[in-house]
Formats: C-alpha cells, sequence, structure tokens
C-alpha cells in the first residue's frame, strides 16, 4: 500500500479522492448501496459535478461519524490490543483508493466504524456484513493488504456496540477490481439522460360545478351546454401518446378528472330526476356527456398502462440488446463464437419499479453486472484458446474445444498434457506393435529361404577322454567326414550344403549393407 500524506475530509484529501477508485464508493459502483444508485454515480463523475460529490460525502459519509469515532476508537483498540492511527492510502498499482478509520502501526489490522442503525446491528449479529458496507471493507482489505477488518457498528456506547471480524476475499477481490474496470468503460461511454425530479400532476382546470334545477312549471334551468363543451375541451387537450414520467402523471390525473366528471353528471341526474317524474331531453344530454366521460376515460386507463407496458419494455429489450452486443464483441475478441449464454434478468430487475429513471437504472446496473460476467468468462477462455494455438499439432485432439475452453486455465493445462501424453504413449504402443510385426514376418522369411537339415542320427554316448589324451583341433576334412558319417551322407554333400549356406549369409550382408 502507498501512504497518501493527507488528512481525511480535507480539500486535500478531496483533491486526491478524485483520482482514485475510492473505496467509500465501492458500494455505489457495485450497484447495492442504498444511498445512491450506480446510473447517479456515473453521472456526477462523469459531468465533474465534484462539489456535488463532495458535498454528498461530507454529508453521508464524514460528518454523521466524527462525534463518536473518539470513543468508538477506544473500544476497538481495546479489542485489538494495539493503537490504532487514521490513515489514506492506495494500492500498489495506483488505481484503488481507501480512507481508514483506523489501522494498525504494521497495517496488518484495520478498522472501520459505522454509525448506529439497528438494521446493521441486527445483521452483524446474524454474522452478515450489510449490503451497503461489504464492498467496502473488502476494497479497504485489498488496498491494505491487511489480514483482517474490524468492522463496528456504534454510537459510542457499549450497549449500542456490535461488532465482527472481516478477512480477505480473493472472489470479492477478484469481482471488485472487475467491477471497476467495467465502471470505467462505462464511464467513458457515458452519455447524459436527464433525470428529473418524481412528476407532480400538472394542476388541472376543474369543469364548472354542474347545476340542473326544475321549478314548479317544469322548466330546465342548467348549465348543462357549458359543462359539455368543457368537457369535450378537456379531453381535446389530453395527451394521449405519453412518453415520461411527467406525461404519465399528467395522463393519471385526467382519468381521475374524468371520473368526477362522470359521477358529477350521474349526481345531477339523480338530483333533476328527484325534482321532476320525467325530463327526456335532459336524461338524454345528461347520458351522450356521462358516456362520453365514461369511454374516455376507460380508453385513457388503457392508453396508459400500454404505453408504460411498451416503455418497460423497450427498456428491458435495450438491455437485452446492449448486453448481446457485448457478447458479439467478446466473440470477436476471442476470435471464435464460443462465448456460452450468460444468465441475466432485466425483467427481474425491473419489477417493483415505478417509474422511467428507477426501471432505466436497475437495468443499466444488471447490464454492468453481466458485462463483469462475460468478460471475466472471456477472458478465461482468451488464456485456454492461447494454450490451444500452442499445441495446434494436435488440434485433433480437442474436437470438444468450444467446451473445454470453459474450464479454468489450470485444469484446462492439465487436460491438454493429458490428452496429449495419452495420445503419444498409444501412438508409440502402435509404433512397437508394428516394428514387432515386420520382424516376425522377415523371421518367416528367412525360414522359409533356408532349406531343411536332415534329422540327425541318434548321438552315441560320448565317452570322455582324459584330458592328457586330447586331440588337437580337427582339420576340416575330418570335420567333414565327422558330419556325413553322423547324417549318413556323402563328404561332397556335406561340402554343398556348407558352401550354399555360405552363400546365403554372403547375400543379407550384402543387403544389409
Amino acid at each position: 500500500m502507498k501512504i497518501l500524506q493527507v488528512q481525511q475530509g480535507t480539500p486535500e484529501w478531496k483533491a486526491e479522492r478524485a483520482k482514485y477508485r475510492a473505496a467509500s464508493n465501492a458500494p455505489v459502483m457495485m450497484g447495492v448501496s442504498s444511498k445512491m444508485s450506480r446510473s447517479e454515480l456515473l453521472r456526477i463523475m462523469a459531468t465533474g459535478d465534484e462539489r456535488e460529490f463532495s458535498t454528498w460525502v461530507q454529508k453521508n459519509l464524514l460528518d454523521k461519524g466524527r462525534d463518536i469515532e473518539a470513543s468508538a476508537r477506544l473500544m476497538a483498540e481495546k479489542i485489538i490490543g494495539e493503537e490504532l492511527f487514521p490513515i489514506v492510502g492506495t494500492d500498489d498499482e495506483g488505481y484503488m483508493m481507501a480512507s481508514f478509520d483506523g489501522a494498525t502501526m504494521v497495517g496488518n489490522v484495520i478498522w472501520e466504524c459505522k454509525l448506529w442503525n439497528e438494521q446493521k446491528a441486527a445483521s452483524v449479529r446474524a454474522g452478515t456484513v450489510p449490503d451497503d458496507d461489504v464492498w467496502q471493507v473488502q476494497q479497504q482489505l485489498a488496498v491494505s493488504g491487511a489480514e483482517k477488518c474490524l468492522y463496528m457498528i456504534t454510537d459510542g456506547t457499549d450497549d449500542r456496540t456490535v461488532d465482527m471480524w472481516i478477512t480477505p476475499d480473493a472472489l470479492a477481490n477478484a469481482r471488485l477490481r472487475d467491477s471497476w474496470r467495467q465502471f470505467d468503460e462505462d464511464l467513458k461511454n457515458y452519455q447524459h439522460v436527464e433525470v428529473l425530479p418524481p412528476p407532480v400532476a400538472e394542476p388541472v382546470m376543474a369543469l364548472p360545478a354542474l347545476s340542473i334545477q326544475v321549478n314548479g312549471a317544469i322548466s330546465l334551468m342548467s348549465n348543462l351546454d357549458i359543462f359539455g363543451a368543457k368537457l369535450k375541451a378537456f379531453i381535446e387537450d389530453i395527451d394521449k401518446n405519453p412518453s415520461d414520467d411527467q406525461a404519465f402523471a399528467n395522463a393519471e390525473a385526467a382519468v381521475k378528472t374524468l371520473k368526477a366528471a362522470q359521477d358529477a353528471l350521474e349526481a345531477a341526474e339523480q338530483s333533476a330526476l328527484g325534482q321532476t317524474a320525467s325530463i327526456d331531453e335532459m336524461r338524454r344530454t345528461v347520458a351522450m356527456y356521462k358516456e362520453l366521460a365514461r369511454t374516455t376515460r376507460l380508453t385513457l386507463e388503457k392508453l396508459v398502462e400500454a404505453r408504460k407496458q411498451t416503455i418497460r419494455e423497450e427498456i428491458r429489450r435495450g438491455g437485452v440488446d446492449a448486453f448481446a452486443e457485448h457478447v458479439a464483441m467478446l466473440n470477436t475478441r476471442l476470435g471464435k463464437a464460443w462465448m456460452p449464454p450468460i444468465v441475466n434478468d432485466f425483467a427481474g430487475v425491473m419489477r417493483g419499479k415505478k417509474t422511467i429513471a428507477s426501471l432505466r437504472d436497475a437495468v443499466n446496473t444488471e447490464l454492468a453486472r453481466a458485462k463483469i460476467e462475460a468478460n471475466a468468462v472471456a477472458d478465461r477462455m482468451e488464456i485456454n484458446i492461447k494454450q490451444l494455438a500452442q499445441n495446434a499439432d494436435y488440434s485433433f485432439l480437442f474436437a470438444d474445444a468450444a467446451q473445454i475452453v470453459l474450464k479454468e486455465p489450470d485444469d484446462f493445462a492439465l487436460l491438454i498434457s493429458s490428452r496429449i501424453v495419452a495420445h503419444k504413449a498409444a501412438e508409440q504402443a502402435r509404433l512397437d506393435a508394428e516394428r514387432a510385426r515386420i520382424r516376425q514376418e522377415e523371421a518367416a522369411k528367412v525360414a522359409v529361404a533356408a532349406p531343411p537339415l536332415p534329422a540327425p542320427a541318434p548321438t552315441p554316448t560320448a565317452t570322455a577322454i582324459p584330458p592328457a589324451k586330447r586331440r588337437a583341433p580337427p582339420t576340416d576334412a575330418e570335420i567333414i567326414g565327422v558330419l556325413a558319417a553322423h547324417y549318413h551322407v556323402t563328404a561332397d554333400k556335406v561340402v554343398e550344403w556348407l558352401s550354399s549356406m555360405n552363400l546365403k549369409a554372403k547375400g543379407k550382408a550384402k543387403r544389409a549393407a
């Protein structure tokens, strides 16, 4: 770890913090923070609104904990058994940064203190790090290289203090770094989308109060014509193709106004009927406007719901298409369309989201997660494909390459080695068997070519000759005579045999040469 000589909360610290990927932003970047969305962090960092960013950090990360940190530090030092020092540092690459509430002198233990929160405390009691903090602590461990972190939730008193030990997680570390790299890619390609505050329906001019009276001469006095004209004008002004949150809010408000108009017409009709037995024209006019209000309201309700579903599907399809494009790019990088299906759930993350902004944020966060997972798979495959290329002479052994390149590189290397070794052993056994067969065939040919010797006569019992009486080595004539007597042939026949055998031996020697 590289120590930065800055004090937390100072302008110098804020300036340094802007240069690196800070640990306190890790939960937001991972899309698990309850304080800020990943899309909002992208917007702030892409637009360079450092003042807004610093204000948010100051309010959410610094001010709330300062009042209790001094007393909490004493409790932490008692648990750890060493003095703690607040430090700021980066990893050796100068990429990720962390600000530590405390670290021991040698840096083998760090301390992270959070203000008391009953929900977080319940997680700690259950042995689980809250989602809002787990990635911050894992980044602190990655930056510092510490062996463990004392994670504490407290208000500075013993009664409301819980803590747990957290150790480094190699898989979490790799996932964290991959996620930051994907965030950098998204930051580079950021396109601003205006995010408005939650919409409030614009003021709607209320329709005039409806009045229908009947006098004793059974004559009508009403403003039904004025009401009807206003109702028609109101309906004409309704946006029947809403496309953003504001338009949807206006349409939903219009639905309520039309429902009120329908109710008012029904109430006025009943009031008039209570004053007279039958006024046909009034009833027909009321019925006409009532039906107009009702049918327009129902149509608008269906239109609003259909438009909402259309926009939800457009947002979902946008995520699906963007991920498909990313996978195609990875296949291009690999040089082979071998990328396996990567699980994603754009529809699932959209459930429960009411506004367009929240829908887009949910899909973009899921898209980033899926890209990170796909990148990790592609990186592993790329290593394995290079190993395959280094053994191109044995490509015929790997007809299932598209499946086995998904293995971990070490397992893949072992698989390649074992298949090649097995193939070489089988090939050597085949060659050895072929050579043995050739030798047998040659031996058979020699046996057929040589003339058969007659069966030898029974060998007489040899009489031991005393050493002193042994003769000198026999002459050729004596040997020929002994052989002739032994095989019961003439001496000339023995000479013919010996001559024939000598010629065959010379012929073999010549061919071998």
